[in-house]
């Protein structure tokens, strides 16, 4: 979501201004240091060794090294689910010499227990068989890739990759308490500015104690305003305000805070469906998101949540969070097939950087590998 979201506005403008900035200082550039310039070159002068300097090359390799870094800590994020789901099922395929009905009910019993859940496991298994039958698979190790192709097939798709670089985008923020939905919030808005963004908060959650000191103490830490009313008070009042403030200061990004609930609580469902409808009738034209934050050690009881708040106030995303806390990861199969909303974040440790877009076949080989 980060790159597709989010966007390069701000700083390709900035790239361009700089580029700019190089093009008239190179055509005001004295004869006299051309010709210098020219005789350094010419006689393999100290400075001549600066020219085979490519900063192509240079961003290049940065950008190769930022990625291995976000695979080493994404597959370090994913150890438990890899020790226990991934190895379980490259040991099934291993270890067998032939494809049978057990293979097949060995393999049901793994993505049971890792929280694929009952639909998307019978649905994967059929598959598998059908698609081992039809090319003529005799080799278990062989429905190892074909088992991958599956997961990537239901990971992949659904995400929106239009984006409107140089609108405002609201995001609202929904989910249970304790999924992890400030933490994620404040690692938006910090990666947002570090993409030299125009970031503002909302703390709408006014319902829990202590919720706006946290947001604003994200706000303190990242170097963003955040727009907030007092305890208990209507949590629309703080987004009709929030909404007009970013069109007003004409900010890039407003992430809106919403109190924590439990999806089972009508009258605060009811109220959550009243901020979307002034954030959406306030918006002006601007992309309104929803984003649910769901905690991927809740195993099947993450699709409920996800399908409640769906209903109420249709969820365009899914931040995944705390997936290095749990050996059944499988649930984040269970979550895009059964529900068809795109995963978009997932959290996979502490820091900033562990929170990563979700990209399914990285995900799918660190989970591998």
């Amino acid at each position: 979501m980060f790159k597709k979201l989010f966007g390069r506005g701000k700083k390709k403008k900035k790239e361009e201004e700089q580029e700019q900035e190089e093009i008239e200082f190179k055509e005001e550039k004295p004869e006299e240091e051309k010709n210098t310039e020219e005789t350094q070159e010419g006689t393999g002068g100290v400075f001549s060794k600066f020219k085979t300097h490519d900063p192509d090359k240079v961003e290049i390799e940065e950008k190769e090294e930022e990625e291995e870094g976000f695979f080493s800590r994404l597959k370090n994020g994913l150890s438990k689910t890899r020790n226990s789901f991934a190895s379980q099922v490259q040991n099934l395929f291993t270890g067998r010499s032939k494809i049978d009905d057990e293979l097949y009910e060995d393999l049901e019993e793994i993505l049971i227990q890792a929280d694929v859940g009952v639909n998307t496991t019978m649905k994967l298994v059929d598959e598998l068989r059908e698609k081992a039958k039809d090319q003529g698979v005799k080799k278990p190790a062989e429905l190892h890739d074909i088992f991958k192709e599956q997961l990537s097939d239901i990971l992949s798709g659904g995400v929106d990759d239009v984006y409107d670089e140089h609108q405002l985008t609201i995001l609202m923020v929904v989910g249970v308490n304790g999924a992890g939905k400030t933490t994620t919030i404040g690692k938006i808005a910090q990666r947002a500015k570090g993409n030299n963004q125009d970031v503002l908060l909302a703390a709408g959650d006014t319902f829990r104690a202590a919720a706006i000191e946290q947001l604003e103490e994200w706000s303190n830490r990242v170097g963003v305003d955040v727009i907030s009313h007092q305890k208990g008070s209507d949590s629309a009042a703080v987004a009709y305000d929030a909404v007009q403030a970013a069109k007003s200061r004409d900010v890039d990004l407003l992430i809106v805070d919403t109190a924590g609930r439990l999806h089972t609580q009508d009258n605060l469902m009811k109220e959550l469906k009243k901020v979307r409808r002034i954030v959406g009738r306030e918006s002006d034209g601007a992309r309104v998101e929803v984003l649910l934050i769901l905690d991927a050690t809740t195993g099947q009881n993450a699709i409920s949540q996800a399908k409640t708040f769906n209903k109420d106030v249709k969820v365009d995303g899914i931040a995944l969070t705390k997936l290095d806390g749990t050996a059944k990861g499988g649930v984040i199969l269970a979550v895009k097939e059964e529900l068809g909303i795109p995963i978009k974040l997932i959290g996979v440790g502490e820091g900033i950087k562990d929170l990563q877009d979700f990209e399914p076949e990285t995900f799918i080989d660190a989970l591998f590998d």
